[in-house]
């Protein structure tokens, strides 16, 4: 019997409460207006279209996100777990992968989000805006999580359709301290391994300089 493995993908929602983020969110009055793709569960390889510098919101593409940047320091999120297969996990991540190889072809499709409000298709080669680029990450393995074109889909429209999928609500920080603590702590205990000290002259040395510090000379 032939036996499919799974893994997951994730999709984050994200609220940085910047003036941007607010311009957004007086169209969408939606909390969290901003979503990205990660392909582990401590969000470490996250990717979306956004500001490629996190203070300026007027130079945007296609970026691979760190969630530890001090600009999400207050960020609020929701975090939603898919399941598909490794055929299909594997599909999405190459097709993403091969976006990062070209990184800079790709721009922010900013008319699109213009597009979204007045509901008019409006098209541009080889730019998205964030939750463009996620449905059609899904639109790789022909799975619609929401019953519109990829162009059309907002971030609150995955909110809606995959409550059911959330694992996760509240401040994003506290869940990367979290995840990505837990990974790094067994690189956290001590060894039994001695520590080595330094060579007699290197000590010696060592000491004379701080002797004549203390007297001034240094």
């Amino acid at each position: 019997m032939n036996m499919t493995s799974n893994k997951d993908i994730y999709i984050v929602l994200t609220g940085t409460g910047t003036a941007f983020s607010g311009m957004i969110r007086w169209f969408t009055k939606a909390e969290l207006n901003h979503a990205s793709i990660a392909f582990d569960s401590e969000l470490c390889e996250v990717y979306s279209f956004g500001r490629k510098k996190a203070h300026n919101p007027f130079i945007a593409g296609f970026i691979r996100e760190d969630f530890n940047d001090p600009f999400y320091s207050n960020a609020d999120c929701s975090i939603y777990q898919l399941r598909v297969s490794s055929e299909q996990y594997d599909t999405m991540h190459n097709h993403v992968m091969g976006m990062m190889q070209n990184q800079e072809r790709y721009k922010y499709h900013l008319l699109g989000l213009i597009g979204v409000l007045l509901n008019i298709k409006i098209n541009r080669e080889d730019a998205y805006f964030c939750s463009h680029f996620v449905a059609s990450v899904f639109e790789e393995i022909e799975v619609h999580h929401v019953n519109k074109p990829a162009c059309f889909v907002t971030p609150e429209d995955f909110a809606l359709s995959l409550n059911a999928n959330k694992i996760y609500s509240g401040k994003l920080t506290y869940y990367v301290r979290k995840t990505q603590g837990r990974k790094l702590r067994p690189a956290l205990i001590h060894t039994n391994t001695p520590s080595i000290a330094p060579p007699a002259s290197v000590a010696s040395r060592m000491m004379r300089v701080m002797k004549e510090r203390a007297k001034g000379i240094v």
